[in-house]
């Protein structure tokens, strides 16, 4: 559907894992554990915005390489104003909301495929 969201998009990051399903469900389980996102709330409330850049670049990596397309896009986003150093209000609240909807969806993904 044209303006669908995409969370986490499984046909094109089990063609980055030489399609391998079950490596693909692997590192989605993997990543539910990740502490990327706390750690960028953590720097930016400390006013870090070094580390805090640092990390939502790790972040951005991370959701490219799994193709978590809105947490990518959102997380670039974020990175790009962290990097000015002028993170509007609302600009971490809507990472954190694509954060929370990319793990439901992958839960949904395990479920399916692991």
């Amino acid at each position: 559907m044209a303006g669908e969201i995409v969370y986490v998009n499984v046909d094109e990051g089990v063609k980055r894992v030489v399609n391998n399903t079950s490596l693909y469900i692997t590192l989605l389980t993997k990543f539910k554990a990740d502490t990327n996102m706390g750690l960028i709330e953590d720097h930016l409330g400390a006013s870090d915005f070094e580390k805090a850049q640092g990390v939502a670049h790790t972040l951005k990596g991370i959701a490219a390489n799994l193709s978590l397309s809105e947490l990518f896009e959102k997380v670039r986003d974020l990175e790009a104003r962290i990097k000015e150093k002028a993170v509007p209000p609302g600009a971490l609240d809507a990472v954190k909301s694509a954060y929370d909807e990319t793990i439901k969806e992958i839960d949904e993904v395990i479920a399916k495929y692991g």
